[in-house]
Order: C-alpha cells, then sequence, then structure tokens
C-alpha cells in the first residue's frame, strides 16, 4: 500500500472540493495532517479530549486489512472504534476505527491499548515510541445510519474519511480511520435541508366542466428524498449529484435570488435526490429546498405557496409543495377554470408557472405500520417538458363519467380506508384509479413492464398497486407481505434492470436545520 505524496493528498482534497465544494482550512488540515489529531482537536477547541470506545475486540484478519498491516489474513487484530469528543461540550468530534496486529504489540502498550479511555496518539507518546504516519486515502464518504446518529446528521449527509497507517520499525504498527462530517470544522453559517419525495396517486378532474380542475391525491415518502445544504457566496455554485439535477439547483437558487432580492448567492452541496423524472416529485423538493436554504441563509419569511410560485411549482398538482410543508397524505382541490384568475387551458405543473399551489383539503397521517414500495424500473424518463404538455392538450378533457368515479372512490372508499385504517379498502380505490381518467391515459404511455410490475406486486400481496405520475416509478402498498412483493418486481424487472425501494410514508415535510 503506497502512502500519498503531500503533492497526491493535495490532489485528492481538489477531488472533494470539486464534488462537496470547498473545504475549510482546519478540514485540510485533519485530512493532511502527518501529526497528532488529538493535540490538533484540543487546540481548535481549547478543550480537552476525551475518548468513548464503543468497540474493542480482537478479530482474524481479512485481506483489506492484512494488506493494509503487511500481515497474513487471519491474524490476531485489535479492533478499535471509539469517538473522540470535546470534553465540555460532549460534542463528537472524530469517529475513528483503528485496527492492530496484535504479535507486533509489547505487553505494556497492548495493555494500554486495550483500555478505553486512552488515544492512541497519547499511548504512542507514553511508550516513547519513535514512529511516522502515512496517509493512504482521503475521500468522502455517506453518513449511513450509524454515522448519522453519532454525529446527529443525516444518514445521506457527506462525511469526510482519511486513512493513514502508523509505522515503527519500518513496520505498520496501526491503520486507522478517521471520519467526521463535512459540515464540521467550518465557522460559516450552514443550513441543510431534508425534503421529502412523493407518491402522486392521481389528478382528479381533467375534463374541467365544473368549473374547477386538476386536483390530486398523493403520499409524501420519507425515502427517496432531497438533501442539501448551503452556506453563503457571492454567486451561485453547487457541487454534488448529475448535471441536470444540478442545472436545477442553480436556476432555483437564481431565481429566488432575484426574486426576493437577496444581496448574494449560495454554494450548495447536493447530498441525496430523488432520480429526476421518475414520478417522485425529484423537480419540486429539489426547487423548494434551494428557496427554503437560501431564505434562512438570509433570514428572510417566505410561506411555501410563496415559494413554489416564485420556482414555478405547484401550477397543477398541488402535492409536492403540501409534502415539502406538511407531509402525509395529501388531497388537493385543484384551480378555477375557464374563469378570470384561472387556468385556461390543460397543462402540466412544469408550463404552469405563475399559477399558485391549489387548496389542501384534507391531510391525514398516513398509517406507520403501512409499507410501501417502489420500482422504477430502467426504461427511460418518464413523460416531462414539452411531451408532457402535449400529452395533456392531446388527452383531455377526459370524459365526465370517470372523473365522477374516480372522485367517488377517492372520497368513499381510498380516504374511509386510510381513515379507517383498512388496508384492503385502500388498496382496492388505488387498484381502480389506474383505469380511470388521466391515470389510465398515463398508465398506457408506460413500457410493458410497468403493467406486469402492478400486477405481479398486487399478486404477491400487496393491497393496491399503480404509478405514480408519469411514471416510471411503480409503487405498491401492503404490510406483512412486501418483501414477497419486493421479490416479485425484481423478478420481473429481469434483463430490464431498476431500482427496488421498500419504504414509509413520511409524516412530516421538510427540515430545515440552520448551523
Amino acid at each position: 500500500m503506497e502512502p500519498l505524496t503531500t503533492e497526491k493528498i493535495g490532489e485528492r482534497i481538489q477531488e472533494i472540493e470539486q464534488r462537496v465544494g470547498r473545504l475549510s482550512p482546519m478540514q485540510k488540515v485533519l485530512i493532511g495532517t502527518d501529526g497528532s489529531v488529538t493535540n490538533l482537536l484540543e487546540m481548535a477547541t481549547g478543550h480537552p479530549v476525551t475518548i468513548t470506545t464503543r468497540v474493542q475486540d480482537i478479530i482474524a484478519a481479512d485481506a483489506g486489512t492484512a494488506a493494509a498491516l503487511e500481515i497474513e489474513p487471519g491474524d490476531e487484530v485489535n479492533y478499535r472504534i471509539v469517538e473522540l469528543k470535546d470534553s465540555v461540550t460532549g460534542k463528537v468530534l472524530i469517529y475513528a476505527v483503528s485496527r492492530t496486529p496484535l504479535r507486533r504489540l509489547a505487553p505494556e502498550f497492548r495493555q494500554d491499548l486495550m483500555r478505553a479511555d486512552i488515544p492512541i496518539g497519547r499511548i504512542l507518546r507514553r511508550h516513547r515510541i519513535e514512529s511516522r504516519r502515512e496517509i493512504t486515502d482521503a475521500r468522502i464518504v455517506p453518513a449511513g445510519t450509524d454515522l448519522a446518529r453519532t454525529f446527529g446528521v443525516h444518514r445521506c449527509e457527506s462525511m469526510l474519511s482519511r486513512e493513514y497507517r502508523i509505522i515503527h520499525r519500518e513496520e505498520p504498527l496501526i491503520a486507522i480511520e478517521e471520519v467526521f462530517p463535512f459540515t464540521s470544522f467550518t465557522d460559516e453559517i450552514r443550513v441543510l435541508v431534508d425534503a421529502p419525495s412523493r407518491i402522486h396517486i392521481t389528478l382528479l378532474d381533467m375534463n374541467g366542466a365544473s368549473g374547477r380542475v386538476d386536483g390530486g391525491v398523493g403520499i409524501t415518502l420519507d425515502e427517496p428524498g432531497c438533501v442539501l445544504d448551503a452556506r453563503k457566496g457571492p454567486d451561485v455554485s453547487v457541487h454534488g449529484g448529475d448535471e441536470e439535477v444540478r442545472r436545477r439547483v442553480a436556476e432555483a437558487a437564481r431565481t429566488v435570488a432575484k426574486g426576493l432580492g437577496l444581496p448574494g448567492g449560495a454554494e450548495i452541496t447536493l447530498h441525496a435526490a430523488a432520480r429526476q423524472h421518475a414520478g417522485l416529485g425529484s423537480g419540486t423538493q429539489v426547487a423548494l429546498a434551494t428557496a427554503a436554504a437560501l431564505c434562512r441563509l438570509y433570514e428572510r419569511d417566505a410561506v411555501v405557496s410563496d415559494l413554489a410560485r416564485i420556482v414555478g411549482r405547484g401550477g397543477t398538482s398541488g402535492i409536492g409543495t403540501a409534502a415539502f410543508e406538511q407531509g402525509g397524505f395529501i388531497l388537493d382541490g385543484g384551480h378555477r377554470f375557464g374563469s378570470p384568475g384561472g387556468k385556461q387551458d390543460f397543462r402540466p405543473s412544469a408550463a404552469s408557472r405563475g399559477v399558485a399551489p391549489p387548496p389542501v383539503l384534507t391531510r391525514h397521517r398516513f398509517p406507520e405500520d403501512w409499507r410501501i414500495l417502489l420500482v422504477t424500473p430502467d426504461t427511460g424518463a418518464g413523460a416531462h417538458g414539452s411531451g408532457e404538455a402535449d400529452l395533456f392538450r392531446t388527452y383531455c378533457p377526459v370524459p365526465l363519467d370517470e372523473v365522477r368515479e374516480l372522485c367517488h372512490e377517492v372520497l368513499m372508499r381510498m380516504i374511509p380506508g386510510l381513515v379507517e385504517h383498512d388496508l384492503d379498502l385502500f388498496g382496492s380505490a388505488v387498484n381502480r384509479t389506474q383505469t380511470l381518467g388521466f391515470k389510465k391515459v398515463e398508465v398506457a404511455m408506460q413500457h410493458p413492464v410497468v403493467s406486469s410490475l402492478i400486477e405481479a406486486t398486487v399478486q404477491a400481496g400487496a393491497a393496491g398497486a399503480g404509478l405514480s405520475s408519469f411514471g416510471p416509478t411503480v409503487y405498491a402498498v401492503g404490510d406483512t407481505d412486501m418483501q414477497d412483493a419486493a421479490r416479485a418486481a425484481r423478478e420481473v424487472l429481469g434483463d430490464y434492470g431498476g431500482k427496488v425501494l421498500l419504504t414509509r410514508a413520511r409524516n412530516c415535510g421538510a427540515v430545515v436545520r440552520g448551523e
């Protein structure tokens, strides 16, 4: 394992900054130092550092550990996970994993290593062990569940990781990985937004004879979601995600800055986002998350409906904006149609800029014991842009009798099933909506694998299944049999490929956290 030269460490830092944005001087020092991290932390915080040992065990070296330590696979290794904490605030500063080959340790060193309260740097000094540190890697890793809990961050947030070896007598004595959040060790104010995606079950009235149009039903999802953080900057810059989502974030940021007259821009890092044009409302959540971040950064008060109007969302369906604001199961009442101040034709939200989000008629908690399966086949993006607008013009108005039946299914079966916790009633209403109104059009436009997925998940035990928005994501709702439904979905996907995710509803809206 070759150590990184100073030049290579600099290159790694540049690569990290290209992915997630500018690092602070202290972050760069913690990544690149070949000295004691404990000493650096104590100087930076002005407080002593304490150690909390989470894991201390003797394990057999796997192939990766053996290569890093230049020992044989199966050799005994002391495996230790510790948290380095600020002794005054109790805040976790560094999460560290170390591996030490026991056959290279003197008995006194081993005794101190097995104690729970001594940093490795202090052990080396206490035993006057001459050593040097060789940095072998520096990278970005996702927090995941364990690190998120340790540091109190979102599971999708980016973490800075560095790996190094302590060399004694020209042999690796200890291999260490140290991890800390991308948002740590910086004096800048940062705002993190965790915004949920959503299922769009159906539009209700794409006939318009009643003098109203649109209306929608949907469910807020716990994941996938949009997670981004922002800090002030002279201009707008975006890191993370793919090119299209970066463009969307930048466009939303510039629109909000102009619309609210903000004095500056923002440097935004996107940690996670639902797939674009998959039927999960990613565009709305990314735009609103960006808007909310800038408002918090510049201390501007703005309600979600105003932000939605600024970034051009909610002009047809109000499910995405209501999911951002409230979460849960949502029914919206659509827009006035054909009268002054209302919509004059049929069009999707993306083509309805300047139209206010519709009123929310019902918001209800979705049962926490009901599971939601999401299946997104790799069959290309769902309808969007001019193609989506063309479909609205071509297939609307839909037959009035189907609109009436659809509204009856929602009002007298879907919502009562939800309120009375009757999964079968709720699921059967979902199934019926796939054959009515504009949802029937959306389903008919899909690749044949979509209909196969809907049928297979219901046959495998889901109470109901359908297409979310214009797809291609299929959702299925159930409880105890959802693992069977997931297996059935994977079998149907076969060579098509795609993603299968078992998740839950989310009964709250976006979370905005300032640091």
